[in-house]
Protein backbone atom coordinates (compact mmCIF):
# COMPACT_ATOMS: atom_id res chain seq x y z
CA UNK A 1 0.00 0.00 0.00
CA UNK A 2 3.04 2.88 0.96
CA UNK A 3 4.66 1.94 -2.83
CA UNK A 4 1.04 2.45 -4.24
CA UNK A 5 0.52 5.67 -2.71
CA UNK A 6 3.97 6.59 -3.17
CA UNK A 7 3.45 6.40 -7.04
CA UNK A 8 0.48 8.30 -7.01
CA UNK A 9 1.97 10.81 -5.52
CA UNK A 10 4.09 11.06 -8.68
CA UNK A 11 1.90 9.56 -11.29
CA UNK A 12 3.65 8.99 -14.70
CA UNK A 13 0.83 9.13 -17.15
CA UNK A 14 -2.77 9.72 -17.67
CA UNK A 15 -3.73 6.01 -16.81
CA UNK A 16 -1.67 6.55 -13.43
CA UNK A 17 -3.82 9.57 -13.09
CA UNK A 18 -6.83 7.99 -13.27
CA UNK A 19 -6.20 4.69 -11.38
CA UNK A 20 -4.95 6.77 -8.55
CA UNK A 21 -8.18 9.30 -9.02
CA UNK A 22 -10.12 5.93 -8.58
CA UNK A 23 -8.11 5.06 -5.20
CA UNK A 24 -8.51 8.69 -3.64
CA UNK A 25 -12.43 8.30 -4.60
CA UNK A 26 -12.73 4.65 -3.12
CA UNK A 27 -11.34 5.60 0.01
CA UNK A 28 -13.16 8.45 0.66
CA UNK A 29 -16.71 6.37 -0.06
CA UNK A 30 -15.00 3.59 2.76
CA UNK A 31 -14.31 6.37 5.23
CA UNK A 32 -17.69 7.61 4.73
CA UNK A 33 -19.51 4.71 5.35
CA UNK A 34 -17.93 3.88 8.10
CA UNK A 35 -18.11 6.85 9.21
CA UNK A 36 -21.78 6.81 9.07
CA UNK A 37 -22.44 3.57 10.17
CA UNK A 38 -21.11 4.57 13.87
CA UNK A 39 -22.83 7.50 13.34
CA UNK A 40 -25.92 5.59 12.97
CA UNK A 41 -25.01 2.86 15.78
CA UNK A 42 -23.87 5.85 18.24
CA UNK A 43 -27.38 7.24 17.58
CA UNK A 44 -28.98 3.97 18.19
CA UNK A 45 -26.95 3.71 21.67
CA UNK A 46 -27.86 7.17 22.84
CA UNK A 47 -31.50 6.54 22.04
CA UNK A 48 -31.09 3.86 24.97
CA UNK A 49 -31.51 7.04 27.37
CA UNK A 50 -34.95 7.08 26.13
CA UNK A 51 -35.72 3.31 26.91
CA UNK A 52 -33.58 3.53 30.25
CA UNK A 53 -36.23 6.77 31.27
CA UNK A 54 -39.06 5.12 30.23
CA UNK A 55 -38.39 1.90 32.06
CA UNK A 56 -37.70 3.32 35.09
CA UNK A 57 -40.66 6.25 34.65
CA UNK A 58 -42.59 3.25 34.72
CA UNK A 59 -41.14 1.38 37.27
CA UNK A 60 -41.47 3.71 40.27
CA UNK A 61 -44.75 4.90 41.68
CA UNK A 62 -46.42 8.57 40.04
CA UNK A 63 -45.31 10.36 42.89
CA UNK A 64 -41.40 10.17 41.51
CA UNK A 65 -41.98 10.12 37.39
CA UNK A 66 -40.89 13.84 37.11
CA UNK A 67 -37.36 13.25 39.39
CA UNK A 68 -35.88 9.81 37.72
CA UNK A 69 -36.75 11.51 33.98
CA UNK A 70 -35.12 13.95 34.87
CA UNK A 71 -32.12 12.38 36.02
CA UNK A 72 -32.12 10.17 33.01
CA UNK A 73 -31.85 13.27 31.47
CA UNK A 74 -28.91 14.92 33.70
CA UNK A 75 -26.92 11.57 32.96
CA UNK A 76 -26.30 12.37 29.21
CA UNK A 77 -25.16 15.91 30.29
CA UNK A 78 -23.15 15.32 33.27
CA UNK A 79 -21.91 11.72 31.40
CA UNK A 80 -21.07 14.54 28.39
CA UNK A 81 -19.26 17.02 30.24
CA UNK A 82 -17.33 14.74 32.57
CA UNK A 83 -16.51 12.29 28.92
CA UNK A 84 -15.13 15.51 27.09
CA UNK A 85 -12.95 17.22 29.16
CA UNK A 86 -11.27 13.95 31.11
CA UNK A 87 -13.00 10.83 30.71
CA UNK A 88 -11.68 9.88 26.90
CA UNK A 89 -8.05 11.34 27.91
CA UNK A 90 -8.27 8.97 30.90
CA UNK A 91 -10.05 6.14 28.43
CA UNK A 92 -7.88 6.13 25.36
CA UNK A 93 -5.15 8.94 25.66
CA UNK A 94 -1.61 8.09 25.24
CA UNK A 95 -2.74 5.04 22.67
CA UNK A 96 -0.26 5.31 20.23
CA UNK A 97 2.78 4.67 23.24
CA UNK A 98 4.25 1.09 23.13
CA UNK A 99 3.69 -0.97 26.30
CA UNK A 100 0.96 -1.07 29.05
CA UNK A 101 -0.13 1.93 30.80
CA UNK A 102 -2.78 2.11 33.81
CA UNK A 103 -4.69 5.62 32.39
CA UNK A 104 -4.49 7.44 29.48
CA UNK A 105 -3.20 10.84 29.87
CA UNK A 106 -3.91 12.96 26.40
CA UNK A 107 -6.89 14.21 24.26
CA UNK A 108 -8.28 16.02 27.44
CA UNK A 109 -11.19 18.34 26.17
CA UNK A 110 -10.43 16.78 22.21
CA UNK A 111 -7.18 18.79 22.38
CA UNK A 112 -5.09 17.59 19.67
CA UNK A 113 -7.73 15.37 18.71
CA UNK A 114 -9.85 15.02 15.33
CA UNK A 115 -11.88 11.48 15.35
CA UNK A 116 -15.00 13.00 16.32
CA UNK A 117 -17.12 10.14 15.17
CA UNK A 118 -15.04 7.66 17.89
CA UNK A 119 -15.85 10.42 20.30
CA UNK A 120 -19.52 10.40 19.82
CA UNK A 121 -19.20 6.65 19.90
CA UNK A 122 -17.95 5.79 23.24
CA UNK A 123 -19.69 9.11 24.88
CA UNK A 124 -22.79 7.07 24.27
CA UNK A 125 -21.45 3.73 25.77
CA UNK A 126 -20.04 6.07 28.61
CA UNK A 127 -23.93 7.67 29.37
CA UNK A 128 -25.13 4.12 29.84
CA UNK A 129 -22.91 2.84 32.41
CA UNK A 130 -23.87 5.93 34.27
CA UNK A 131 -27.82 5.44 33.34
CA UNK A 132 -27.79 2.38 35.21
CA UNK A 133 -27.29 3.70 38.32
CA UNK A 134 -30.84 5.74 38.27
CA UNK A 135 -33.16 3.16 38.48
CA UNK A 136 -31.24 1.41 41.66
CA UNK A 137 -31.47 4.20 43.75
CA UNK A 138 -34.98 6.01 42.48
CA UNK A 139 -37.41 7.04 44.67
CA UNK A 140 -34.38 8.75 47.65
CA UNK A 141 -31.24 9.81 46.12
CA UNK A 142 -30.87 13.34 46.42
CA UNK A 143 -30.30 15.93 43.48
CA UNK A 144 -26.95 16.47 43.94
CA UNK A 145 -25.90 13.29 44.94
CA UNK A 146 -26.92 12.37 41.21
CA UNK A 147 -24.72 15.00 39.39
CA UNK A 148 -21.57 13.87 41.61
CA UNK A 149 -21.62 10.35 40.97
CA UNK A 150 -22.45 10.97 37.11
CA UNK A 151 -19.70 13.30 36.61
CA UNK A 152 -17.10 11.07 38.64
CA UNK A 153 -18.20 8.07 37.06
CA UNK A 154 -17.89 8.99 33.72
CA UNK A 155 -15.04 10.80 33.91
CA UNK A 156 -12.77 8.79 35.89
CA UNK A 157 -14.10 5.52 37.03
CA UNK A 158 -15.80 4.03 33.71
CA UNK A 159 -12.39 5.47 31.47
CA UNK A 160 -10.15 3.54 33.69
CA UNK A 161 -12.33 0.53 33.45
CA UNK A 162 -11.67 1.00 29.38
CA UNK A 163 -8.57 1.93 28.78
CA UNK A 164 -7.95 -1.26 30.66
CA UNK A 165 -9.55 -3.50 28.40
CA UNK A 166 -10.72 -1.39 25.12
CA UNK A 167 -6.86 0.63 24.54
CA UNK A 168 -4.02 -1.20 22.75
CA UNK A 169 -1.71 -0.23 25.76
CA UNK A 170 -4.37 -1.32 28.19
CA UNK A 171 -2.35 -3.89 30.86
CA UNK A 172 -6.15 -6.35 30.22
CA UNK A 173 -6.58 -5.22 26.23
CA UNK A 174 -6.49 -8.59 23.46
CA UNK A 175 -5.11 -5.54 21.38
CA UNK A 176 -1.84 -4.89 23.65
CA UNK A 177 1.12 -7.26 22.80
CA UNK A 178 2.45 -6.67 26.20
CA UNK A 179 -0.47 -6.63 28.31
CA UNK A 180 -0.76 -8.32 31.44
CA UNK A 181 -1.11 -11.96 29.85
CA UNK A 182 1.20 -11.23 26.76
CA UNK A 183 -0.07 -13.26 24.02
CA UNK A 184 -3.70 -13.25 25.38
CA UNK A 185 -6.13 -10.43 26.57
CA UNK A 186 -9.60 -10.27 27.88
CA UNK A 187 -12.19 -10.63 25.37
CA UNK A 188 -15.39 -8.06 25.74
CA UNK A 189 -16.43 -7.54 22.48
CA UNK A 190 -19.11 -4.46 23.75
CA UNK A 191 -19.00 -4.54 27.34
CA UNK A 192 -20.55 -6.75 29.37
CA UNK A 193 -17.79 -5.82 31.84
CA UNK A 194 -16.68 -2.84 31.15
CA UNK A 195 -20.33 -1.05 30.67
CA UNK A 196 -23.01 -3.22 32.23
CA UNK A 197 -20.93 -4.45 35.00
CA UNK A 198 -19.22 -1.18 36.28
CA UNK A 199 -22.96 0.42 36.03
CA UNK A 200 -24.07 -2.63 37.81
CA UNK A 201 -21.45 -2.39 40.55
CA UNK A 202 -21.73 1.15 41.02
CA UNK A 203 -25.45 0.47 41.53
CA UNK A 204 -25.02 -2.67 43.95
CA UNK A 205 -22.84 -0.62 46.36
CA UNK A 206 -25.26 2.64 45.94
CA UNK A 207 -28.45 0.51 47.31
CA UNK A 208 -26.51 -0.53 50.14
CA UNK A 209 -24.56 2.73 51.12
CA UNK A 210 -28.37 4.67 50.56
CA UNK A 211 -30.89 1.81 52.11
CA UNK A 212 -33.97 0.89 50.98
CA UNK A 213 -37.17 3.00 50.46
CA UNK A 214 -39.12 3.60 53.30
CA UNK A 215 -41.80 0.29 53.86
CA UNK A 216 -39.73 -1.58 51.73
CA UNK A 217 -38.05 -3.93 54.31
CA UNK A 218 -39.27 -2.78 57.81
CA UNK A 219 -42.02 -0.68 59.24
CA UNK A 220 -42.32 2.70 60.56
CA UNK A 221 -40.72 1.64 64.55
CA UNK A 222 -37.75 0.22 62.01
CA UNK A 223 -39.01 -3.70 62.66
CA UNK A 224 -38.06 -6.45 60.12
CA UNK A 225 -41.56 -7.28 57.94
CA UNK A 226 -42.70 -10.61 57.77
CA UNK A 227 -43.23 -9.98 54.35
CA UNK A 228 -40.80 -6.99 52.13
CA UNK A 229 -43.39 -5.11 50.38
CA UNK A 230 -43.52 -4.42 46.84
CA UNK A 231 -44.01 -1.13 45.06
CA UNK A 232 -46.13 -1.74 41.86
CA UNK A 233 -44.86 -0.22 38.95
CA UNK A 234 -47.24 2.71 37.92
CA UNK A 235 -47.22 2.17 34.56
CA UNK A 236 -46.68 -1.28 32.83
CA UNK A 237 -46.91 0.29 29.39
CA UNK A 238 -43.96 2.33 29.86
CA UNK A 239 -41.76 -0.39 31.21
CA UNK A 240 -42.56 -2.27 27.88
CA UNK A 241 -42.28 0.45 25.69
CA UNK A 242 -38.86 1.13 27.52
CA UNK A 243 -37.64 -2.83 27.45
CA UNK A 244 -38.77 -2.66 23.27
CA UNK A 245 -36.49 0.80 23.22
CA UNK A 246 -33.55 -0.63 24.75
CA UNK A 247 -33.69 -3.71 22.86
CA UNK A 248 -33.50 -1.75 19.50
CA UNK A 249 -30.67 0.32 20.98
CA UNK A 250 -28.93 -2.84 21.46
CA UNK A 251 -28.51 -3.52 17.85
CA UNK A 252 -26.26 0.24 17.95
CA UNK A 253 -24.56 -1.49 21.12
CA UNK A 254 -23.21 -4.71 19.93
CA UNK A 255 -22.83 -4.84 16.03
CA UNK A 256 -21.56 -1.14 15.76
CA UNK A 257 -18.80 -2.08 18.06
CA UNK A 258 -17.16 -3.28 14.92
CA UNK A 259 -16.73 -0.37 13.92
CA UNK A 260 -16.21 -0.39 10.61
CA UNK A 261 -18.46 -2.25 7.95
CA UNK A 262 -16.87 -1.20 4.36
CA UNK A 263 -15.33 -4.57 3.78
CA UNK A 264 -16.49 -8.09 4.05
CA UNK A 265 -14.70 -9.74 7.90
CA UNK A 266 -16.55 -6.33 9.65
CA UNK A 267 -19.70 -6.60 7.82
CA UNK A 268 -20.10 -10.63 9.20
CA UNK A 269 -19.02 -9.09 12.48
CA UNK A 270 -21.80 -7.22 12.60
CA UNK A 271 -23.99 -9.02 11.19
CA UNK A 272 -23.38 -11.88 13.27
CA UNK A 273 -23.64 -9.72 16.39
CA UNK A 274 -27.02 -9.00 15.10
CA UNK A 275 -28.10 -12.38 15.16
CA UNK A 276 -26.51 -13.47 18.57
CA UNK A 277 -28.17 -9.77 20.05
CA UNK A 278 -31.44 -11.12 19.00
CA UNK A 279 -31.21 -14.87 20.12
CA UNK A 280 -29.80 -13.80 23.65
CA UNK A 281 -32.44 -11.55 24.23
CA UNK A 282 -35.23 -13.79 23.37
CA UNK A 283 -33.88 -16.56 25.30
CA UNK A 284 -33.19 -14.93 28.34
CA UNK A 285 -36.83 -13.65 28.09
CA UNK A 286 -38.41 -17.34 28.02
CA UNK A 287 -35.84 -18.42 30.33
CA UNK A 288 -36.66 -15.87 33.46
CA UNK A 289 -40.42 -15.79 32.80
CA UNK A 290 -41.35 -19.49 32.54
CA UNK A 291 -38.85 -20.64 34.83
CA UNK A 292 -40.68 -17.94 37.91
CA UNK A 293 -44.03 -19.37 36.71
CA UNK A 294 -42.34 -23.27 37.24
CA UNK A 295 -41.32 -22.19 40.80
CA UNK A 296 -44.39 -20.40 41.76
CA UNK A 297 -46.65 -22.98 40.98
CA UNK A 298 -44.18 -25.59 42.73
CA UNK A 299 -44.45 -23.42 45.84
CA UNK A 300 -48.23 -22.49 45.69
CA UNK A 301 -50.21 -24.74 43.30
CA UNK A 302 -50.99 -21.46 41.19
CA UNK A 303 -49.27 -20.73 38.03
CA UNK A 304 -49.11 -17.06 36.34
CA UNK A 305 -46.68 -15.29 33.98
CA UNK A 306 -45.07 -11.83 34.94
CA UNK A 307 -44.34 -9.57 33.12
CA UNK A 308 -41.29 -7.94 34.75
CA UNK A 309 -39.56 -11.13 34.65
CA UNK A 310 -40.01 -11.56 30.80
CA UNK A 311 -39.02 -8.00 30.06
CA UNK A 312 -35.78 -8.24 33.11
CA UNK A 313 -34.75 -11.65 31.77
CA UNK A 314 -34.89 -10.07 28.08
CA UNK A 315 -32.67 -7.54 29.57
CA UNK A 316 -29.95 -9.82 31.32
CA UNK A 317 -30.19 -12.17 28.03
CA UNK A 318 -28.82 -8.50 26.00
CA UNK A 319 -26.14 -7.92 28.66
CA UNK A 320 -25.23 -11.70 28.89
CA UNK A 321 -24.38 -12.27 25.39
CA UNK A 322 -22.65 -8.43 24.86
CA UNK A 323 -18.88 -9.41 25.73
CA UNK A 324 -18.68 -12.31 23.09
CA UNK A 325 -21.74 -11.38 20.87
CA UNK A 326 -19.10 -11.50 17.73
CA UNK A 327 -17.32 -14.99 18.86
CA UNK A 328 -20.26 -16.90 19.21
CA UNK A 329 -22.73 -19.31 17.53
CA UNK A 330 -25.90 -18.30 17.22
CA UNK A 331 -26.79 -21.43 19.47
CA UNK A 332 -23.94 -20.52 22.18
CA UNK A 333 -26.14 -17.06 22.10
CA UNK A 334 -29.56 -19.08 23.20
CA UNK A 335 -27.47 -21.26 25.55
CA UNK A 336 -26.19 -17.73 27.44
CA UNK A 337 -29.49 -15.80 27.48
CA UNK A 338 -31.08 -19.14 28.87
CA UNK A 339 -28.52 -19.06 31.93
CA UNK A 340 -28.63 -15.15 31.73
CA UNK A 341 -32.48 -15.81 32.50
CA UNK A 342 -31.69 -17.45 35.57
CA UNK A 343 -28.68 -15.85 37.20
CA UNK A 344 -30.87 -12.99 36.95
CA UNK A 345 -33.92 -14.36 39.33
CA UNK A 346 -30.88 -15.91 41.73
CA UNK A 347 -29.39 -12.17 42.30
CA UNK A 348 -32.85 -10.54 42.40
CA UNK A 349 -33.66 -13.01 45.10
CA UNK A 350 -30.72 -13.04 47.17
CA UNK A 351 -31.19 -8.91 46.99
CA UNK A 352 -34.18 -9.21 48.29
CA UNK A 353 -33.28 -11.61 51.22
CA UNK A 354 -30.56 -9.58 51.88
CA UNK A 355 -32.77 -6.35 52.28
CA UNK A 356 -30.85 -4.56 49.14
CA UNK A 357 -33.73 -2.21 47.61
CA UNK A 358 -32.88 -1.77 44.02
CA UNK A 359 -36.38 -0.11 42.16
CA UNK A 360 -35.68 -1.59 38.84
CA UNK A 361 -33.43 -5.04 39.37
CA UNK A 362 -30.83 -2.77 37.77
CA UNK A 363 -28.22 -5.16 39.90
CA UNK A 364 -29.33 -8.32 38.94
CA UNK A 365 -29.62 -7.34 34.60
CA UNK A 366 -26.42 -5.29 34.44
CA UNK A 367 -23.98 -6.67 37.57
CA UNK A 368 -25.04 -10.44 37.46
CA UNK A 369 -25.39 -11.06 33.15
CA UNK A 370 -22.58 -8.41 33.02
CA UNK A 371 -20.56 -11.02 35.08
CA UNK A 372 -21.71 -14.35 33.58
CA UNK A 373 -21.28 -12.43 30.22
CA UNK A 374 -17.65 -11.63 30.66
CA UNK A 375 -17.30 -15.64 31.77
CA UNK A 376 -19.29 -17.31 29.07
CA UNK A 377 -16.82 -15.57 26.27
CA UNK A 378 -14.25 -17.81 28.53
CA UNK A 379 -16.25 -21.07 27.67
CA UNK A 380 -18.03 -20.25 23.84
CA UNK A 381 -15.46 -18.49 21.88
CA UNK A 382 -15.17 -20.45 18.23
CA UNK A 383 -11.47 -19.92 17.42
CA UNK A 384 -12.68 -19.34 13.42
CA UNK A 385 -15.07 -16.34 14.98
CA UNK A 386 -12.32 -14.89 16.79
CA UNK A 387 -10.01 -14.61 13.91
CA UNK A 388 -12.69 -12.86 12.00
CA UNK A 389 -13.51 -10.49 15.01
CA UNK A 390 -9.70 -9.40 14.83
CA UNK A 391 -8.54 -11.71 18.55
CA UNK A 392 -5.94 -14.28 18.86
CA UNK A 393 -7.66 -17.32 18.44
CA UNK A 394 -4.63 -19.64 19.69
CA UNK A 395 -6.67 -19.68 23.12
CA UNK A 396 -10.29 -19.86 22.02
CA UNK A 397 -13.30 -21.09 24.67
CA UNK A 398 -12.67 -24.11 27.28
CA UNK A 399 -15.64 -25.95 25.05
CA UNK A 400 -13.96 -25.76 21.38
CA UNK A 401 -9.99 -26.36 22.71
CA UNK A 402 -8.11 -28.96 21.09
CA UNK A 403 -6.05 -31.62 22.51
CA UNK A 404 -7.44 -31.33 26.62
CA UNK A 405 -9.26 -28.09 28.02
CA UNK A 406 -7.56 -25.00 27.48
CA UNK A 407 -8.60 -22.55 30.35
CA UNK A 408 -6.32 -19.79 29.65
CA UNK A 409 -8.82 -17.61 28.03
CA UNK A 410 -11.60 -18.45 30.84
CA UNK A 411 -8.39 -17.84 33.20
CA UNK A 412 -8.37 -14.24 31.67
CA UNK A 413 -11.73 -13.71 31.59
CA UNK A 414 -12.11 -14.21 35.65
CA UNK A 415 -9.37 -12.05 36.36
CA UNK A 416 -10.84 -9.14 34.70
CA UNK A 417 -14.51 -9.79 36.42
CA UNK A 418 -12.38 -9.39 39.26
CA UNK A 419 -10.63 -6.56 38.14
CA UNK A 420 -13.52 -5.12 37.37
CA UNK A 421 -15.09 -5.51 40.69
CA UNK A 422 -12.51 -4.44 42.82
CA UNK A 423 -11.88 -1.44 40.72
CA UNK A 424 -15.29 -0.33 41.13
CA UNK A 425 -15.71 -1.13 44.94
CA UNK A 426 -12.06 0.62 45.80
CA UNK A 427 -13.59 3.67 44.03
CA UNK A 428 -17.24 3.96 44.31
CA UNK A 429 -17.79 2.59 48.34
CA UNK A 430 -15.83 5.84 49.67
CA UNK A 431 -17.10 8.15 47.33
CA UNK A 432 -20.84 7.03 48.11
CA UNK A 433 -19.77 7.18 51.98
CA UNK A 434 -18.55 10.27 51.94
CA UNK A 435 -21.77 11.89 50.01
CA UNK A 436 -23.90 10.04 53.11
CA UNK A 437 -21.39 11.08 55.80
CA UNK A 438 -21.97 15.28 53.85
CA UNK A 439 -26.15 14.67 54.53
CA UNK A 440 -25.75 14.68 50.63
CA UNK A 441 -27.19 11.40 49.30
CA UNK A 442 -30.52 10.37 50.60
CA UNK A 443 -33.95 13.19 50.84
CA UNK A 444 -35.33 14.05 53.99
CA UNK A 445 -38.34 10.87 55.13
CA UNK A 446 -40.96 13.56 54.84
CA UNK A 447 -39.79 14.58 51.15
CA UNK A 448 -39.44 10.72 50.40
CA UNK A 449 -43.52 9.83 51.53
CA UNK A 450 -44.58 13.05 49.75
CA UNK A 451 -43.06 12.10 46.72
CA UNK A 452 -39.61 13.84 44.96
CA UNK A 453 -42.11 15.38 42.45
CA UNK A 454 -43.77 17.46 44.69
CA UNK A 455 -41.11 17.84 46.96
CA UNK A 456 -38.35 18.97 44.45
CA UNK A 457 -39.36 19.03 40.80
CA UNK A 458 -42.82 22.25 41.23
CA UNK A 459 -45.26 19.28 41.06
CA UNK A 460 -46.47 16.20 40.23
CA UNK A 461 -45.82 14.81 36.42
CA UNK A 462 -49.51 13.83 36.15
CA UNK A 463 -52.49 16.57 36.68
CA UNK A 464 -54.81 14.51 38.21
CA UNK A 465 -57.29 17.86 38.54
CA UNK A 466 -60.85 16.48 38.48
CA UNK A 467 -63.80 18.66 37.53
CA UNK A 468 -65.35 21.38 40.04
CA UNK A 469 -68.22 20.79 41.88
CA UNK A 470 -69.79 23.62 40.92
CA UNK A 471 -69.14 23.41 37.28
CA UNK A 472 -70.47 20.23 37.48
CA UNK A 473 -73.58 21.31 39.18
CA UNK A 474 -74.03 23.66 36.84
CA UNK A 475 -74.09 21.45 33.75
CA UNK A 476 -76.98 19.33 35.31
CA UNK A 477 -79.11 22.23 35.75
CA UNK A 478 -78.50 23.38 32.60
CA UNK A 479 -79.57 19.76 30.89
CA UNK A 480 -82.46 19.40 33.43
CA UNK A 481 -83.74 22.53 32.07
CA UNK A 482 -83.73 21.35 28.59
CA UNK A 483 -84.83 17.52 29.27
CA UNK A 484 -85.96 17.07 32.42
CA UNK A 485 -84.51 15.48 35.32
CA UNK A 486 -81.09 14.40 34.89
CA UNK A 487 -78.89 12.08 36.96
CA UNK A 488 -74.93 12.67 37.62
CA UNK A 489 -72.96 9.70 36.72
CA UNK A 490 -71.34 8.09 39.91
CA UNK A 491 -67.64 8.49 38.60
CA UNK A 492 -68.54 12.10 37.87
CA UNK A 493 -69.89 12.94 40.61
CA UNK A 494 -66.95 11.16 42.65
CA UNK A 495 -64.63 12.99 40.62
CA UNK A 496 -65.98 16.53 41.71
CA UNK A 497 -65.73 15.57 45.08
CA UNK A 498 -62.20 14.27 45.13
CA UNK A 499 -61.61 17.40 43.24
CA UNK A 500 -62.90 20.04 46.02
CA UNK A 501 -61.41 17.31 48.59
Amino acid sequence: MADFEAYCAAPDGDVAVHICGVYDITNDIVTGVDTFFLLFAGALVFMMQAGFAMLCAGSVRAKNVKNIMLKNLLDACGGAIGFFTVGYGFAYGGSDRIGSTFIGDSYFGLRDFDSWIGFFFQFAFAATAATIVAGTVAERCKMAAYLCYSVFLTGFVYPVVVHSMWSSNGFLSAFNNESLFRDIGVIDFAGSGVVHMTGGVTALIAAIVLGPRKGRFYDEDGNPLETPVTFQPHSVALQILGTFILWVGWYGFNPGSALVIANAGSAQVASLCAVTTTMGAAAGCISAMFTDSILEGLSSGETSYDLTMAMNGALGGLVAVTAGCSVITPWAAILIGTVGGWAYIAMSKTLVALKIDDAVDAVPVHFANGMWGVLAVGLFAKPELMDLAGYNSANPGLFYSEGGFDGQLLLVQICSVCWVFGWVAFTMTPFFMLLNAAGMFRVDALEEEVGLDISHHRGSAYDLTGPKKEDVDELMEVRASKHGKVEVPKEVAQAAEDADA
